[in-house]
């Protein structure tokens, strides 16, 4: 198998797990939201879930399968096997007593984090006591999300893709199965919610197991705690954690300036941002996941020809599916926000003010992915510090941007301005990246963008067209309102691989093969 076919192979996998992920992870909180509504319970649970939840973002989601991949696959292609699964056991072995080292003190200091992340809370006796408790209940979560994002990077090194991209569903599932098998024997039925965490947490890590032995991998085989290839690893996982934070930053600074707007603006922007991140953790990062051991290997082998037809390759791949993406959110992002949101106190205005927020955030989309990409293709070069200045200054622009639209445009502004720094971080790193490895066969990636665009602009007119004709008035059922709006979705997909088809892009055909597959 070709590495081109082996990454369209491993990115359909992960993208597949992640759509099942995301519609467990709306389950979830649909139960989580009828047992528990908006009391002091799920007020508890979700700053207590926060905690272990932003650690998990920091360290497991990224920064540790980042650092470890490149060395792990450096130490394979020159060292063997062995010596890469002795470093590997190493890893687990120190990871482990750090882990063990941050949960006790996470315990330990519950209340003192607490206060600190909802002071709020300091004025509710009743609410600070059962957030403190379901903290320490949910903390020693980071210990097994941690561990299996390891085990993942070394999954990931053997092509495996399928078991660490399932793993989420089953947090999902296990924390659905407490609401109902748990909670309604404990006196705090919210304990139960925190128990399933640390279910799904157990879960996830032991579901790697059985592959990791299957290749080889034996955890009782005997390994020190150090190894000369932990330095490393520290040494790359460190600029990737700052990395991390950059982005939290990003997140924290649009809210405060959105603060300062009329209200209901920080909703408008939230909302909007979860829509986008829907085709964006789909797609990009099932890509740039499915790449990283393939560039990785490349990059240990000194072989830049290979990795530069892999990355132009992922390129054209993610902005095949994404340009069209971004199209259908623009042109139906009433009616979905509508569809998904409008109810309640969630009314008509709300809507549109909503929908012209997803409309500058998807002007972005294209940006945000090719971002994945390149991010990914550096981690593989095992430079994690020129992504991470290159971040700080894609912060500091969309501070600025932010500032000078917020007056004329309201959130409208700020949501421009995120996406504007994002292509400006997306130019800053192709820029620096062609300057490390040489040209990058851009020639063909926009001959592929050209043809992705166009097809894109004719689905978007059809569907447009369409929409007008099918999807029904404010007053209209709910029921011809979604089967309006999913028969658009589906013809603009139609419509998209039609003229894809008669334009002979070559994207179509990878992903026609990563469906079947």
């Amino acid at each position: 198998m070709s590495e081109n076919s082996r990454v369209t192979r491993a990115a359909g996998v992960v993208g597949a797990a992640t759509l099942l992920s995301r519609i467990f992870g709306f389950a979830r909180d649909v139960v989580i939201a009828w047992f528990f509504g908006a009391g002091l319970s799920a007020d508890a649970f979700f700053v207590a879930f926060r905690i272990p939840n932003l650690l998990r973002r920091l360290f497991a989601e990224g920064s540790l399968t980042i650092a470890f991949i490149p060395v792990f696959t450096d130490y394979m292609t020159h060292h063997g096997k062995d010596e890469a699964f002795h470093l590997a056991r190493a890893a687990l072995r120190m990871l482990s007593l750090i882990l063990i080292c941050v949960s006790v003190l996470g315990v330990l200091f519950a209340p003192l984090i607490v206060r600190i992340v909802a002071p709020g809370f300091a004025d509710s006796p009743e609410k600070l006591s059962l957030t403190v408790f379901l903290t320490r209940i949910m903390f020693p979560y980071v210990f097994f999300i941690c561990l299996a994002a390891l085990c993942m990077g070394i999954l990931n090194v053997f092509r495996h893709f399928a078991a660490p991209a399932i793993a989420p569903v089953l947090l999902n599932i296990a924390m659905i199965l407490s609401v109902f098998l748990i909670s309604p024997y404990t006196d705090k039925p919210v304990t139960g919610l925190a128990a399933g965490v640390i279910i799904g947490g157990i879960l996830q890590l032991a579901l790697q197991f059985p592959f990791l032995i299957k290749k080889g991998f034996y955890f009782w085989q005997k390994a020190g705690i150090y190894h000369s290839g932990l330095k490393k690893i520290g040494i790359l996982m460190l600029p990737a954690v700052f990395g991390a934070t950059v982005h939290q930053i990003n997140i924290i600074v649009g809210t405060l300036l959105a603060s300062l707007l009329p209200q209901g603006s920080v909703s408008y922007l939230y909302y909007a941002d979860r829509l986008v991140e829907f085709p964006l953790g789909i797609f990009a990062i099932s890509i740039a996941t499915a790449i990283l051991p393939s560039l990785s290997q490349q990059a240990s082998a000194k072989d830049f020809n290979a990795l530069r037809h892999t990355f132009s390759y992922a390129m054209k791949l993610v902005f095949f599916i994404t340009i069209p993406s971004m199209v259908g959110l623009i042109v139906l992002r009433e009616p979905i926000i509508a569809l998904l949101f409008k109810r309640g106190a969630f009314d008509s205005q709300t809507t549109r003010l909503t929908a012209e927020a997803l409309l500058y955030y998807s002007i972005g989309l294209w940006a945000f992915s090719g971002v994945r990409i390149v991010v990914s293709t550096f981690y593989a070069l095992q430079d994690t510090k020129t992504p991470v200045k290159i971040a700080f200054v894609s912060v500091i622009a969309n501070i600025v941007l932010g500032i000078l639209l917020m007056g004329p445009m309201l959130h409208g502004g700020l949501a421009v301005a995120t996406a504007l720094a994002s292509m400006l971080n997306f130019g800053l790193l192709v820029y620096a990246l062609r300057r490390r490895i040489g040209a990058l066969e851009w020639r063909e990636i926009v001959n592929s963008v050209c043809k992705s665009l166009i097809c894109a602009l004719m689905m978007g007119v059809a569907v447009q067209a369409l929409a007008f004709l099918i999807i029904p008035s404010k007053d209209g059922s709910i029921i011809g309102f979604f089967s309006g709006l999913m028969v658009s979705i589906v013809a603009g997909c139609g419509f998209y691989v039609f003229f894809a088809f008669l334009l002979r892009s070559r994207e179509l055909d990878d992903v026609l093969k990563m469906i079947r597959r």
